[in-house]
């Protein structure tokens, strides 16, 4: 019998391939992480061995799962973003913070002795089949692909910014499609689309030139012979981006842009409190759902948002709220009796509660993705970044509310809930909208998985675009245009020469035709 189980296991083991991959997600930002950690554990999962280099290590072990190297942070975003905080953000563009706060600021940590070691004496028991790593601002990570030799797998946890697309030679069509730092609709007008080309290069340049001293970075800490930043970019064989088309609409795209918006909407290992189990069914008249995700904290809010916060959300009783606050004892007093606070709330439990009636929200794409996947309706208060984007797309769908921060009335306010709250058409076309969210061949974590193997199979040139040989004029056919419309101009002006000279030829002025009749 034992032989038999020897012999079954045997047959298992030698059947089944699993691939070892190095995941490189350096930058401190708990939303960032919260797609690459299902998505390594759905690797994990599938039997694959995982290392990861990360800010965020595991709270509970998990299988085939290692945190290989946890990364001090420079800086603690996690339930530490003040609303000062947030407007000294705002003071700077987006393309610059990326750069700088998300990516020159992060390459430092290449100086991590454990980094150096693990370049230099990679493990080959069994070696890496892949490394996946974040397309976001510190590409000199990318660094470490190039000196292993293994194929990299960009993962972008937003939509694409401006200055990705050319890594993987994505078409990029801004006639209708606003780039993702301005929020404008799909049909734009003259204005909004030479705005929408202005700005994006403008943005492109403004990332390329802050980032560029990466590559000086990348040489200190891992070698001399490091390629430029701007080289590494372009050895990205795949990006998968948390986007999809039944929210982010149609797009042009090639084969190594993947689609895979809300792979991070998993349930497993996540707890609900009891106590929090028993308030959200003992809401019998509906709750509605509070936060401004995992960075700002809501009690560091002036007093007069906060007052309006309070007077508004007591109004809907009985009604409650459940209010995400890191630390309730810096509320001022006066919260309402039927508001809740909890410092930590697992959000997808509670989207998923029949009880809950609506999601107040500042916009982030994590949150509101997860709230179009349970289908609960939205009232967006945007605060930086692709928030406002996100929260006026989702006004144009109708499945959101949107109110602007800086003109926020208490009026507004308790316009705003009733509306979400008495008004079907946003829980109706949530509904709607969810469905063909949802609505797609493989779930986005199969989809994902499927493609890390498939470049881990076949190589990192099995999706690359015959696009990255050639230069940005020639992918735009321009110096074609340039040959056509020289050769034809060419020809219009020889046609017109001929036609100048035949015209001459046969043509006799009048002053010989009297010189030969006075002659005859």
């Amino acid at each position: 019998m034992k032989l038999l189980s020897l012999i079954c296991l045997w047959t298992i083991l030698s059947t089944c391939h699993g691939y070892r991959i190095l995941g490189l997600f350096p930058f401190n930002g708990k939303s960032h992480f919260i797609m690459f950690e299902q998505l390594m554990k759905g690797l994990a999962k599938k039997g694959h061995q995982v290392d990861v280099i990360s800010t965020f290590p595991l709270k509970k072990p998990y299988p085939n799962y290692k945190d290989m190297i946890v990364l001090p942070a420079p800086r603690q975003f996690m339930n530490n973003l003040t609303f000062a905080d947030m407007k000294s953000m705002l003071s700077s563009s987006a393309s610059h913070a990326i750069a700088t706060l998300a990516g020159n600021e992060v390459c430092v940590s290449l100086s991590d002795p454990r980094i150096q070691e693990l370049v230099k004496n990679p493990p080959n028991d069994p070696p890496y089949d892949v490394i996946l790593v974040e397309v976001f601002g510190a590409h000199c990570y990318f660094a470490i692909g190039h000196l292993l030799k293994k194929p990299m797998i960009g993962v972008a946890s937003a939509i694409l910014y401006p200055w990705h697309y050319g890594m993987i030679s994505a078409p990029e069509n801004l006639a209708y499609s606003a780039n993702n730092l301005i929020s404008f609709p799909p049909q734009m007008d003259f204005w909004q689309r030479t705005y929408n080309v202005l700005h994006t290069i403008y943005h492109k340049w403004n990332f390329l030139h802050h980032s560029s001293e990466q590559t000086e970075i990348a040489r200190k800490y891992l070698g001399d012979n490091i390629p430029d930043v701007r080289s590494l970019e372009r050895n990205i064989s795949m990006i998968l981006v948390n986007s999809f088309i039944g929210m982010n609409g149609v797009k042009d795209m090639n084969p190594a842009l993947v689609e895979v918006g809300g792979l991070h909407v998993q349930e497993e290992g996540v707890e609900l409190p009891e106590s929090l189990e028993k308030w959200m069914n003992e809401s019998t008249e509906g709750f509605i759902y509070f936060s401004f995700g995992s960075m700002v904290k809501i009690e560091s809010f002036p007093m007069n948002y906060l007052d309006i916060f309070y007077k508004s959300l007591g109004k809907i009783a009985p009604v409650r709220v459940l209010m995400k606050i890191a630390n309730p004892s810096e509320l001022p007093p006066g919260l309402p009796k039927n508001v809740h606070t909890s410092p930590w709330i697992p959000q997808v439990k509670v989207l998923k509660h029949p009880n809950v009636k609506a999601f107040i929200t500042h916009g982030g794409l994590m949150g509101t993705q997860e709230s179009i996947h349970y289908g609960v309706p939205l009232i967006g208060i945007p605060l930086f970044a692709d928030q406002f984007i996100n929260i006026n797309t989702y006004v144009r769908c109708n499945i959101a509310i949107g109110l602007d921060l800086n003109t926020l009335t208490e009026k507004k306010m308790d316009d705003a809930l009733n509306a979400v709250l008495h008004d079907p058409k946003y829980r109706e076309t949530m509904k709607k909208v969810s469905a063909r969210f949802l609505d797609r061949p493989l779930s986005a974590l199969d989809t994902a998985i499927y493609w890390v193997e498939y470049i881990a199979r076949n190589g990192g040139d099995a999706l690359k675009s015959p696009a990255m040989n050639l230069t940005w004029y020639q992918v735009q056919l321009l110096d074609v245009y340039l040959f056509v419309l020289t050769v034809v101009g060419l020809a219009i002006y020889i046609v017109i020469r001929i036609v100048r000279f035949a015209i001459g030829a046969i043509s006799v002025p009048p002053q010989e035709v009297y010189h030969q009749k006075k002659v005859s």
